[in-house]
């Protein structure tokens, strides 16, 4: 019983941490104004980030990364995505956040 226990506190444990890092990353995603023109569920200026998880893969994170960055035109429509003022680090983190919201 009490392996059980522990088992299911570790799991607990994982799941509020998991939980816990979004939250970090949707922060971070609010912080750097990409909320201006992003939702999660819905387009809005830019595609929705679940789209977005829908068309690239994780193999597909370098391009999204240096896309963030630099910005970029023409993937989404006529609205250009502007370039952003994050680290790589930064950058890195709302990429596997974003391909998260699958």
């Amino acid at each position: 019983m009490k392996a059980i226990y522990i088992a299911m506190m570790a799991v607990a444990g994982v799941v509020m941490a998991g939980q816990a890092q979004a939250a970090d990353e949707s922060a971070l995603a609010k912080s750097k104004n990409c909320l201006t023109c992003h939702t999660v569920d819905k387009k809005l200026i830019g595609p929705a980030y679940k789209d977005i998880a829908a068309k690239y893969k994780a193999s597909d994170a370098a391009m999204l990364v240096d896309k963030i960055k630099k910005g970029g035109s023409g993937v989404w429509g006529a609205v250009p995505m502007t370039a952003n003022n994050v680290t790589d680090d930064e950058a890195k983190r709302l990429v596997t956040w974003i391909l998260s919201q699958k």
